[in-house]
């Protein structure tokens, strides 16, 4: 299985096959007598156990730190600082000198190749230096024609893009401020400016304007002349 979630739902499939065969000695169904068995166990704490394990990790240079292997990214703001990790089944959360949450990863199983990391913590160190982003590893993560915005625009227009999407990924989630991006570009407009926020957070609480067809057919008369004879009036109208 590739995943504890995966393995779980093959085994409660499993169970349930086998909770509607007959007990091999007292002849009932195996489902009923789990559910007596239920009924007769101690009641379970009103908390629950949190499984996991707490470590201490020196963050490098960069930000991250390696966990069975695999390197996961605090972020640049951390490097070279003593952080913890809480190690779950399936989540990574790395918290800080105060045990103060930093952010929480998707368990990676075996060693990877690549960090783990989040697009939106590399945005603003991207900003401040827009020379590196033809080599980030965020570039991969950015869908067209917002990747070729940023490839084709100097350095200047590329931190003033890359300032405003990390804004608007802060206030709503990276894909809403790329899919505004991509929308203002797409539209001819400009998308390194304010418009991109308030376009991201209208997507992300569907609250757009719902475009209304407007019949302009009114207009027409201004477009003729008032002492035109019925004659001209025919021969302007079949010329247009």
């Amino acid at each position: 299985m590739a995943s504890l979630t995966a393995l779980n739902e093959m085994l409660l499939r499993r169970c349930d096959d086998l909770a509607g065969r007959d007990h091999w000695r007292k002849g009932a169904p195996i489902g009923e007598l789990f559910t007596e068995d239920a009924a007769a166990g101690l009641e379970l704490p009103g908390i629950g156990f949190d499984a996991v394990r707490y470590e201490s990790r020196r963050a490098d240079k960069t930000g991250k730190v390696i966990i069975d292997g695999t390197a996961y990214l605090a972020g640049p703001a951390y490097h070279d600082r003593h952080l913890t990790v809480g190690i779950r089944h399936d989540k990574i959360e790395i918290l800080d000198e105060h045990a103060h949450p930093v952010i929480v990863f998707d368990r990676v199983y075996g060693r990877a190749d690549e960090t783990v990391f989040v697009a939106t913590q590399l945005l603003q160190a991207i900003a401040v230096k827009p020379g590196s982003w033809t080599h980030s590893p965020v570039r991969d993560l950015v869908d067209m024609p917002v990747r070729d915005w940023l490839d084709q625009a100097r350095n200047s227009d590329r931190a003033r893009l890359l300032t405003h999407l990390d804004k608007a990924a802060a206030a709503t989630s990276f894909d809403t401020a790329i899919r505004a991006a991509t929308r203002l570009i797409t539209h001819g407009d400009d998308p390194a400016s304010d418009g991109l926020g308030m376009l991201a957070r209208r997507i992300h609480d569907n609250t757009e304007p719902v475009p209304l067809a407007v019949d302009l057919h009114v207009y027409d008369q201004f477009t003729s002349r008032a002492d035109a004879t019925p004659l001209e009036t025919e021969t302007e109208e079949a010329a247009a």
